[in-house]
């Protein structure tokens, strides 16, 4: 499985799931870094079939409508940590 870990997510998130055997990615490893914007990774997601893992709601919106990312996993934070996966 190969992954792309989002901004709002912390880099040692996709060094954890490095450490486990996965090709795994964070923004910051882009060459726009944090700034990079959805439209590019959803592009890279599709081009390397990446699982974008992400708090950004944008995202379930274009993947609902357009099937951008190539997979989609959620992570939402409150009074209890929720996970959605799209898969």
């Amino acid at each position: 499985m190969k992954f792309l870990v989002d901004a709002q997510l912390p880099k040692r998130l996709a060094r954890l799931l490095q450490n486990q055997g996965y090709d795994a990615i964070h923004t910051q490893d882009l060459s726009q870094g944090n700034a990079t914007p959805d439209a590019d990774i959803n592009s890279l997601s599709l081009e390397e079939e990446r699982i974008v893992i992400t708090k950004d709601a944008d995202f379930v919106q274009s993947f609902l409508l357009q099937q951008k990312p190539y997979k989609l996993l959620l992570v939402a934070t409150g009074g209890m940590v929720q996970v959605r996966v799209t898969l």
